[in-house]
């Protein structure tokens, strides 16, 4: 239960429902558009079997609604002849898919050894104050920006590096924050 509505947290109208395996739902049935399912038609030939093509066609579906939400998860399950568990699984062992809706920019500030030593603890901190003092993964409520922190970006000699959407920043200081948003506004 929760607050004065006393209904459980998945019923309440301002919260989404949650699935059978517990991803998000954004309320609505999806299914491709056009030109998404002649991309996953290329895409099947490439691969020896259905299951085999799931990492790339989770990235189609979270290209073309933001995130993968419970309907995503059952809709590629569907397509792919798999099990919407597996699916699930797939979805929360890696951390590439979005499992709630994030901002047009999705910064992601990389805190491993080699950021953490130059400074990369400082910058997501800083960002997130600038933006509105967020949370982690919390978004600026016009949408624009979700901040998070992720494991190595594999960009080590680059440190701190960041990641916005799938383009890779290098030597994101505390000090060089505003250049870098401004970048992206």
């Amino acid at each position: 239960m929760s607050g004065a509505q006393k209904l459980p947290v998945a019923e309440q109208a301002e919260n989404p429902r949650v699935g059978e395996h517990g991803a998000l739902s954004c309320g609505r049935a999806l299914s491709f558009s056009r030109q998404t399912h002649d991309d996953l038609e290329r895409l099947l030939a490439r691969y020896p079997t259905k299951q085999a093509a799931l990492l790339p066609t989770l990235w189609l579906a979270q290209r073309e609604w933001g995130w993968i939400s419970r309907e995503a998860v059952d809709y590629v399950a569907t397509l792919l002849d798999l099990s919407p568990a597996f699916v699930w699984g797939v979805v929360t062992f890696y951390t590439m898919y979005n499992r709630a809706p994030v901002g047009t920019h999705l910064i992601q500030f990389c805190t491993s050894i080699s950021c953490h030593l130059n400074g990369a603890g400082e910058a997501y901190a800083e960002c997130r104050k600038r933006l509105g003092d967020l949370k982690p993964g919390e978004t600026t409520p016009d949408g624009k920006f979700t901040v998070v922190e992720v494991e190595c970006l594999a960009q080590c000699d680059k440190a701190p590096a960041v990641m916005v959407n799938d383009d890779d920043h290098f030597v994101i200081t505390k000090d060089k924050l505003d250049a870098f948003l401004g970048s992206l506004k």
